[in-house]
């Protein structure tokens, strides 16, 4: 078993109000957030979406890579990019969407083998099982060839 941590400081009243983050392994140290970075066009700040799409995209990317190297094919790139909608609903709001989009290079990996080894990464890692109740979580997932560029 493993257990991480990362800890917020809130100073402040509501819209007024300005967060830290920080993380266990300083990956973030007193990170700025705030109504303006999460609601509004403040990008010197995070917010909570930005940081669980980052979580989401790094847990699922790493499950698949090992999927791969479960099944035989060594993964030599794979990027993904997670997009997580914050919407209304009634007086508050819900995260309703996160879409993936991975590509990747797998030598020797055919694409329907790809797409079958993705499907099963993006169902079993311990993300998207803990976000399970976001209404939908879709993957477009791209096998690139590899080839020299």
């Amino acid at each position: 078993m493993t257990e991480k941590s990362a800890s917020v400081l809130w100073t402040g009243a509501g819209k007024k109000g300005l967060g830290k983050i920080s993380t266990e392994t300083g990956a973030l140290t007193d990170y700025p957030y705030g109504f303006a970075s999460r609601f509004g066009d403040d990008r010197r700040g995070s917010n909570p979406e930005e940081i669980l799409g980052a979580a989401h995209a790094a847990c699922f990317t790493m499950a698949f890579s090992f999927a791969c190297d479960k099944a035989g094919y060594a993964t030599t790139k794979v990027e993904t990019r997670a997009d997580v909608r914050l919407a209304t609903q009634g007086e508050g709001f819900v995260i309703d969407r996160i879409a993936l989009r991975m590509q990747a290079v797998v030598p020797g990996l055919n694409e329907a083998r790809f797409q079958e080894i993705a499907a099963a990464a993006k169902r079993d890692c311990p993300l998207s099982k803990a976000l399970a109740r976001v209404p939908e979580i879709s993957l477009v997932a791209s096998l690139e060839s590899g080839a020299p560029t």
